[in-house]
């Protein structure tokens, strides 16, 4: 009996103790064209792995998808709405968005009957030509994610956005949680000036789960094309979202804690039914 004691507590020491986590690397930088973020994408690119040639669905490897927006058909793009969940269903890339606002918009391309870039050329430019995408009625993106083409909640160890138009500092900001909720990391978006271009991104070198990343993007909204919420405040879109293979999110700490009382329940569960006897 006593080995079972000496057994149950190494169990509850292990299952209670503290887990250390590894250091978090960023990738940021911002400027006035393509030019000046892609060294800082390709970093990003090269830290999550995966090559340079995507596969189907946005799949580099296995390792990483990409978004681009560029795929999306006309009849999902301005003045249509985007699905909240397109990028899992009709293109299955694990990622489906929710927001405060009234739902989602990507950019028109040229010859459709919307103006390009929202109806606001002279605030926007694509990095990966030539749609962008946005929130409607809300500065505020949230991603989960999910194990591609199927509703099976999934974590991330990486992510990161691009963004447009960044004017104001401290107003566009990128926040990571985890599988409980609880905010891990959060970090401001560089200012790339009027029609600029802003990369930010985070990696989790220990594969730490990320379970939703929230995107602020400046203070104003769009609401329709050539629309803004008010006349006033920085408005900020967004272009590529890149993002490591989401994968099938394992329970939290606390569920183990949980199953490892359980086991320690049964393992004196002899021993007081002996003393009862």
């Amino acid at each position: 009996m006593k080995s079972i004691c000496k057994s149950a507590a190494a169990v509850a020491a292990l299952l209670l103790a503290p887990t250390a986590s590894a250091a978090l690397i960023t990738f940021e930088a911002a400027g006035a064209n393509a030019a000046a973020i892609t060294p800082t994408r390709d970093a990003f690119r090269a830290a999550v792995g995966g090559g340079t040639t995507a596969g189907a669905n946005g799949s580099f490897g296995g390792l990483r998808r990409e978004i681009n927006w560029d795929g999306v058909p006309n009849a999902f793009a301005d003045p249509s709405a985007l699905p909240a969940d397109f990028f899992n269903v009709n293109s299955p890339r694990g990622a489906v968005f929710s927001t405060p606002g009234t739902g989602f918009l990507v950019s028109a391309n040229a010859g459709q009957a919307s103006p390009v870039l929202f109806g606001f050329p002279n605030d926007f430019q694509a990095f990966s030509a030539q749609r962008l995408f946005t929130a409607v009625g809300s500065n505020i993106t949230d991603v989960s994610f999910f194990v591609p083409g199927t509703t099976t909640a999934a974590t991330t160890s990486a992510f990161a956005a691009i963004f447009v138009d960044v004017e104001v500092a401290g107003l566009t900001t990128m926040e990571f949680f985890d599988q409980s909720g609880s905010s891990i990391f959060s970090r401001d978006v560089l200012v790339g000036g009027n029609q600029g271009l802003s990369f930010l991104g985070a990696v989790f070198d220990a594969g730490e789960p990320i379970s939703r990343v929230r995107l602020t993007s400046g203070l104003n909204t769009i609401v329709a094309n050539g629309v803004l919420g008010n006349s006033n405040d920085d408005v900020v879109v967004m272009d590529d979202f890149l993002y490591a293979e989401p994968s099938r999110a394992v329970p939290e700490p606390s569920g183990l804690t949980l199953a490892g009382l359980g086991l320690l329940a049964g393992l004196s569960w002899p021993r007081r039914r002996r003393q009862d006897a």
